[in-house]
């Protein structure tokens, strides 16, 4: 794009709770008056109404494919074919208007639709708006809640709303958010399904004694609180645990995949069991109605890839509902309905009780005493940093092409990110995301060329986090493209992978930049400082000086250092004057089952160490210091340490594999961080990457619990920080992906980085996680770092709230063989000024032709800094540097509705629960 102001009308929404979205979208049609709410049957309300919901849980990727489990293919594997089930099922709708279906994959969905005649689909529109299809949820996939970042299920979630927006209006827009097979569930999941405009939540699983506790308290419904800084009811969501997890009860399955005996109503055949169903089922409803609170419940029928012969499930809930409310006629109060999700919570609505309020999260998960699900937490670690994308910001805006949406969506899903498929699965995952980030590199190259002027080719590096970059080591004289996608200006230190051992590196203005060369692993690296501008691009020149093997001594006479030759614990010690710190790194043997009191192995899900000990993997490390700290613990684990100049963090960059089992042993890598800081058992992990919440050693907050695991038990998902503090330091670790940690002792803080194991956990995958691949035949290697940072408690937000946010959205490095241009734009900024420090630039993608979507948000929780915890202004009209906005439209976080027609149903609190604090919010100027 030339230089000058582009004239786009661009429509602003302010987004409650910190974020804004700014597309101007076309208006839906009016919903038909049959869907949604008015849709529901009638119920009765002197009886228990028992509401029965048809539905398949279609997972995106399992234990096959997601292109397998679509087409039916390898049914050797699992018997499940998605397209035959949206067949079958909008067959059967079709022949009983009584009858109802959700559906939630809208991945799934999407490939159906566009597969189907326009007859079809305009049968499927009649269904949709008469309520007899409903979607529920509604997004790409059913995300996982421990290991996502919220920005990415934000995308995702919005991919999938925005079809079903598109395609189907008002009409198609899900009232319910449904997560009923995620392990656990995360407090910012349900602040954002708020904030979406939903108005209740279901899930099926939590922890058993949780589970146990609320049914003798009638609590397993509840108004979830899923915020400390929004103002309640802003992040208020109502939640329910469904009954059976997400199956029928038993001995009410009728699917092909299923056992149980059909309704035979015949009277005149010796086999009639209709009584019998009936008084099963009766005394099935009343003993779930006396855990619950109302004079209704839900039972969900349905479960993992049925109803591909829709008519075995209709054929006998048809009868079922027919011979339990015949019953009515000799005085049962039980009355069976047809029914969805959002049906049964209108009723929950209209009861106007009062709810327990809950303002933790649902982490851990356990389904028995040894059963804890945490070892997913940390599961193939090498995936994770793949499953968050990039935010293209303005280049989005100056060229279209395909990029990876789809892909980093489906990655979302809760048996992908999470690390819980088998490994053609696995496999199948980090080849979409690989192929989407070609995609995304096309995209990328062609924004460079319309904003520079240049169309000379950009080259990629995937592997420059292993030191493998070819454009870098072959030529003698290239030019660094870096991409800030940041609304700040980013100081980020380089290191490039190089043949020689003296290069001379000049900024954009030609200005020579300090820089190095150091053999690290037998590799030469190139390491300088790169300034970049907030949402825009620079350039830096590199030629080489000197080739041949490096010299003895691998300085390069700078003006000054870029690390600091320190020990690491006396680097944060004299930063703060406080707290020493000492890191080791350890590691768990895995249970292999072989155990006393239970024969449960750790595996894919479970984390289960055969001791609560770890051991250290060496008392002494082979240790080099040159501008670095580079220890060696054992030839399959090593660490680099590294202070940059005028950092205050400290980099600890880890690499871990391949683990060796030749003693029959799997093993789960930790790093321990122990030091002085007074925790008294209390330690802090983050939420999706966003707000904090305070942890305590074998403590929950709504419960008395039983430990049975000193160490899994008190394991939580870290997405980007976790921190231990007292009065006077606050040690905090900022994490490059989600990894499982936990406070074991007091004043330490330990986070695993890799697992290798040799048994399956009986969780389903039938497989165990021992990754090798034609790369790594002999396990799996990766490396990773960690940004440790000691500052007072009241001043540590304000660094690792932004170091965070950097190390979600790093720099982008292109590479141009040649030198700089006076013919061509080296540097842009899409912003007339960086946005305040408060306040990060979350979206902003081309919406259509004539719209673009923005969100900002304030990203410091309340009260967690005096400085930044504050409301901010900010111009919109002075904001971007080539955009003038026209037009302002205020939409909900995922862009599906506007937001003054968005309503949502009021819940009322038990007594003695009132309000937080108010947080946090961005004013409009």
């Amino acid at each position: 794009m030339a230089a000058g102001k582009q004239q786009l009308p661009v429509a602003l929404l302010f987004i409650l709770g910190g974020v804004w979205s700014f597309p101007l979208v076309q208006d839906t049609k009016p919903a038909a008056k049959l869907c949604g709410y008015e849709s529901c049957h009638i119920t009765k309300p002197n009886m228990l109404n028992v509401h029965l919901v048809p539905h398949t849980h279609d997972d995106v990727g399992w234990l096959k494919t997601v292109d397998q489990y679509y087409y039916g293919d390898r049914n050797d594997i699992q018997h499940a074919g998605v397209q035959y089930i949206l067949d079958s099922v909008v067959d059967q709708l079709l022949k009983n208007p009584d009858r109802r279906f959700i559906y939630v994959e809208t991945a799934f969905f999407y490939r159906w639709w566009k597969q189907q005649s326009s007859s079809m689909q305009q049968t499927v529109k009649r269904l949709v708006n008469e309520g007899r299809l409903e979607f529920v949820n509604g997004g790409w996939c059913m995300s996982d809640e421990a290991t996502t970042h919220y920005s990415a299920v934000i995308d995702q979630m919005t991919l999938g709303l925005r079809f079903l927006n598109d395609t189907f209006g008002a009409c198609g827009r899900p009232r319910v958010a449904w997560h009923i097979d995620p392990f656990g569930h995360a407090r910012e999941h349900a602040s954002m399904f708020a904030q979406m405009g939903y108005d209740g939540f279901f899930f099926g699983r939590l922890d058993y004694q949780d589970r146990d506790h609320r049914m003798i308290e009638k609590e397993q419904e509840l108004l979830w609180r899923a915020s400390d800084s929004l103002t309640p009811p802003m992040a208020d969501l109502f939640t329910g645990i469904l009954p059976n997890g997400y199956n029928p009860p038993e001995g009410f399955c009728w699917d092909q995949l299923c056992h149980d005996p059909p309704i035979r109503d015949d009277p005149d055949l010796e086999d009639y069991n209709v009584d019998d169903v009936v008084n099963r089922f009766l005394v099935i409803a009343n003993s779930q109605a006396m855990v619950y609170k109302t004079n209704h419940i839900i039972m969900t029928m349905g479960s993992d890839f049925q109803y591909e012969n829709a008519n075995l499930w209709y054929k006998n809930l048809d009868k079922l509902i027919h011979y339990v409310n015949a019953q009515q006629a000799n005085g049962s109060k039980v009355n069976v309905l047809y029914s969805t999700p959002s049906c049964y919570l209108q009723e929950l609505h209209r009861a106007n009780l009062t709810w327990s309020l809950k303002r933790d999260d649902f982490f851990p998960y356990a389904d028995d005493a040894h059963d804890f699900w945490t070892g997913y937490f940390t599961s193939r670690p090498a995936l994770f940093p793949l499953v968050v994308g990039i935010n293209l910001g303005f280049l989005s805006l100056h060229w279209r092409g395909s990029g990876s949406s789809e892909a980093m969506a489906v990655a979302q899903h809760h048996d992908a990110v999470s690390g819980t498929e088998k490994q053609h699965v696995a496999n199948d995952y980090a080849r979409r995301l690989a192929n989407g980030w070609q995609h995304c590199q096309l995209l990328i190259s062609n924004s460079f060329a319309a904003l520079s002027g240049s169309f000379l080719k950009r080259n990629y590096c995937d592997n420059l986090n292993i030191s493998v970059c070819l454009p870098t080591e072959i030529l003698n004289k290239f030019l660094v493209i870096v991409y800030n996608p940041l609304a700040r200006p980013v100081t980020w230190p380089v290191r490039l992978p190089v043949n020689g051992t003296a290069y001379a590196v000049s900024d954009v203005k030609g200005k020579p930049v300090d820089c190095q060369v150091s053999v690290c692993f037998a590799i030469n690296e190139l390491v300088f400082q790169v300034q970049a501008p907030p949402l825009g691009y620079t350039t830096y020149s590199v030629s080489l000086i000197q080739d041949g093997p490096p010299p003895a001594s691998t300085h390069v006479a700078q003006s000054h250092e870029l690390t600091t030759l320190l020990n690491p614990s006396r680097v944060l010690t004299e930063t703060c004057n406080r707290s020493p710190l000492m890191f080791s790194l350890s590691r768990y043997n895995a249970s292999d089952g072989n155990n006393t009191e239970s024969n449960q192995p750790s595996g894919a899900y479970i984390f289960r160490p055969n001791s609560s000990t770890p051991f250290i993997i060496s008392k002494t490390a082979k240790t080099e210091t040159i501008q670095e700290v580079r220890q060696w613990f054992a030839p399959w684990v090593s660490q680099v340490v590294r202070l940059y100049a005028d950092s205050k963090a400290l980099e600890l960059e880890w690499t871990v594999g391949p683990l060796p089992i030749d003693d029959n042993l799997g093993k789960e890598v930790i790093t321990r961080l122990d030091t002085s800081i007074k925790t008294d058992r209390f330690f802090y992990t983050d939420s999706n990457g966003r707000e904090v919440l305070q942890r305590k050693k074998d403590f929950r907050p709504t419960w008395n619990l039983k430990q049975s695991e000193p160490i899994a038990g008190n394991y939580y998902p870290i997405n980007s920080r976790a921190f231990i503090k007292d009065d006077v330091d606050q040690l905090t670790v900022v994490t490059d992906r989600s990894q499982g940690g936990g406070s074991i002792q007091n004043g330490s803080l330990e986070i695993m980085l890799h697992r290798r194991l040799l048994y399956d956990d009986v969780r389903g995958v039938g497989e165990p996680l021992n990754e090798t691949s034609d790369i790594f035949p002999e396990g799996l290697i990766v490396r990773g770092r960690l940004l440790l940072s000691l500052e007072h408690p009241a001043a540590a937000a304000d660094l690792h709230r932004p170091m965070a946010e950097q190390e979600v959205l790093q720099p982008l490095l292109a590479f141009v063989d040649g030198d700089l241009s006076p013919n061509i734009r080296h540097e842009f900024s899409g912003l007339q000024a960086a946005l305040p420090p408060a306040v990060h630039l979350l979206t902003l993608t081309q919406w259509d032709k004539d719209s673009v979507l923005l969100r900002l948000e304030h990203q410091f929780q309340s009260r967690e800094s005096k400085l930044n915890s504050q409301p901010v202004t900010v111009n919109l009209q002075k904001l971007f540097s080539t955009l003038v906005v026209l037009g302002v439209s205020e939409l909900n976080l995922s862009a599906n509705q506007w937001k003054d027609k968005m309503t949502r149903f009021d819940w009322t609190p038990q007594k003695g629960t009132g309000p937080l604090q108010t947080g946090c919010r961005i004013l409009l100027e």
